[in-house]
């Protein structure tokens, strides 16, 4: 999507509009998938913390060099374990638990999701992956 992005509006987003929030979601250990597999007692992750670690050195990294594509990758990561605490129950409505991550990737998905669908649509030879789950008869 950032090859595409030729008014840098995701760009914009990232580094501009967003960049705090980005900035509390990459370091939150609550919407890290190895916090959490540690937590359940799953094998292997019990160095959650040296992991997110180097995480943040790639994060840091990728901030210095303003890489929006690694910091959207990233980013994206975290939304996801955020979106599993949301739907298999880590969070519940009207609770405290995690409101200031819920509003603020709602709040950046609800800016960059449109673009993404615009740049999309302006790049109509590109080929795209096929959602998967197209709809079917």
């Amino acid at each position: 999507m950032v090859k595409f992005d030729a008014r840098h509006r995701v760009y914009g987003a990232v580094w501009q509009r967003f960049s705090q929030e980005i900035r509390l979601l990459l370091d939150n250990r609550y919407v890290y998938h190895p916090f959490w597999q540690h937590q359940n007692g799953v094998p292997g992750y019990a160095d959650w913390e040296q992991k997110l670690d180097r995480s943040r050195t790639a994060i840091n990294h990728a901030l210095r060099e303003h890489d929006t594509a690694r910091i959207l990758s990233i980013l994206f990561d975290r939304l996801y374990v955020l979106r599993n605490q949301l739907v298999h129950g880590g969070a519940t409505w009207n609770s405290d638990v995690n409101r200031d991550q819920v509003r603020d990737g709602a709040s950046l998905l609800g800016c960059l999701l449109p673009i993404f669908v615009d740049l999309m649509m302006d790049n109509p030879g590109y080929e795209w992956p096929m959602p998967n789950y197209p709809v079917v008869d």
